[in-house]
């Protein structure tokens, strides 16, 4: 998700457009699922997110950044690979 979030234009996306992203690139997860992993993100601090009524807007902070582009080690985010 902090992948996603890192390209697209203002960072921000919300949690049905990362749904069907995620499913594009075959992680097919629930919207409870991906709601739950967005308040796990921002709990360490690397999106903010905002509940509408039955979505989740999600911005990618610069530690989110950071961790989506190596640049930092988050415990239970995996780093990108080389050439991600």
């Amino acid at each position: 998700m902090l992948r996603l979030l890192a390209e697209v234009e203002g960072y921000e996306a919300n949690s049905s457009v990362l749904q069907s992203a995620l499913a594009s690139f075959g992680h097919t997860m629930s919207r409870d699922s991906v709601h739950t992993e967005l308040a796990w993100l921002a709990e360490q601090g690397l999106i903010t997110s905002t509940p509408m009524v039955t979505i989740v807007v999600a911005k990618l902070t610069a530690r989110g950044l950071d961790a989506a582009q190596g640049h930092a080690t988050v415990p239970g985010v995996k780093r990108p690979g080389p050439g991600a």
